[in-house]
This record gives structure tokens, C-alpha cells and sequence, in this order.
């Protein structure tokens, strides 16, 4: 369906409030038109690019929220924390991402944006890796977007176990369960 430029400008600024880390690329098959024009439609909305939509959402107090590590060491950006409860990290899988060969992203950017992302939702000054259990469901290729959202299932004094599903769009692509050790310092 074709739009007018002011009706698909109108439905621009919808659609990126509703899921702000939707891709250029994403809009353009969305509405029909070039990626290009995406651009110029942002840029008149005054909509910055999608790297600065989710650093915006990060900034968002978790450099003191994060109390594991800090948030410029988990792996892939994290748009959503809630300290013992969830978070949410997303990873673009660029080239250095990927086998040569063929394409695939390595198994160990998966798992690491995964445990890191383990580590951080905890609420504590130490949190370790004790045992992961994981499972890869299907290859993930270069130029995907890898989004990871870990949730807390159980946890006591010295224990946490985290678990983490990964999807590309609506496809799981990496689970895990992380058994984490944790201070008894709360």
C-alpha cells in the first residue's frame, strides 16, 4: 500500500513509538519505498538513527542501576533492566560477528551477549557463571539482529538462575539456563 508523504511520515513516527528499534531496512519493506527514503523522513522528523534511539534507551540511569559489571561490558546494548527480575540486550551481527566461509555468527558472541546479560540483571556487587545449560536452535546470519531477554526463575541467598531466550524477529535462535552464583551482600 502507498502512502502520501505526510500520511506515511504520520505512520512513521507511530510505528518507531511503538517499536523504536525497528531498522531502516524494516520500514522501507514496511511502506513500500527505498531505504533512502526512510532516511529523509527521519531526518525531516527530526528521528535519530536507530544506534542513537537505543543508546538513548540505555543511558537511562542503568550505569548506576548495573551493580555486576557495567553496562558498557555486557554484550549487545541493553534497552530494558529490571535488576533481579529481566533485561533485555539486542546484538546486530556485523562481519567480525561471523565465520568467514559461510556467514554464521559464532557460537561464543551468542552465549556471551546471553551470560553477560545473566550477570547484569543481577543485583549485586558479585555475580558469577557457576553452570550454564544452552542450546543454539538455529544458525544466526550475518546482518541479523539478535534480540536476548534473560529472566529471573529462582534465586536465594547465594544462588540466581537466569534464563535467556534469544530470537531473531520471532525465532528463537538461543536458550540457555545460567546458574549463577552471587555475594550473600545484598
Amino acid at each position: 500500500m502507498k502512502y502520501k508523504k505526510k500520511d506515511r511520515q504520520n505512520k512513521l513516527v507511530e510505528m518507531i513509538e511503538e517499536t523504536p528499534f525497528i531498522t531502516d531496512e524494516e520500514l522501507a519493506k514496511k511502506f513500500g519505498v527505498s531505504i533512502q527514503t526512510i532516511r529523509l523522513d527521519r531526518l525531516e522528523l527530526s528521528i535519530p538513527e536507530l544506534r542513537e534511539r537505543i543508546k538513548n534507551v540505555a543511558n537511562k540511569n542503568w550505569n548506576e542501576e548495573l551493580r555486576a559489571l557495567p553496562v558498557e561490558e555486557v554484550i549487545g546494548e541493553v534497552v530494558n533492566l529490571e535488576l533481579d527480575n529481566l533485561a533485555i540486550s539486542i546484538l546486530d551481527i556485523k562481519e567480525e560477528h561471523v565465520f568467514s566461509r559461510n556467514k554464521i555468527a559464532r557460537g561464543h558472541h551468542l552465549f556471551a551477549q546471553a551470560n553477560s546479560l545473566a550477570v547484569a540483571v543481577i543485583n549485586d556487587e558479585l555475580a558469577l557463571t557457576a553452570n550454564a545449560e544452552i542450546n543454539f536452535t538455529r544458525p544466526v546470519k550475518v546482518g541479523e539482529r539478535v534480540v536476548a531477554k534473560a529472566s529471573v526463575i529462582d534465586q536465594d541467598k547465594n544462588r540466581t538462575i537466569i534464563e535467556v531466550k534469544s530470537y531473531v524477529q520471532d525465532e528463537l535462535v538461543f536458550e540457555g539456563k545460567f546458574y549463577m552464583f552471587r555475594s550473600a551482600e545484598k
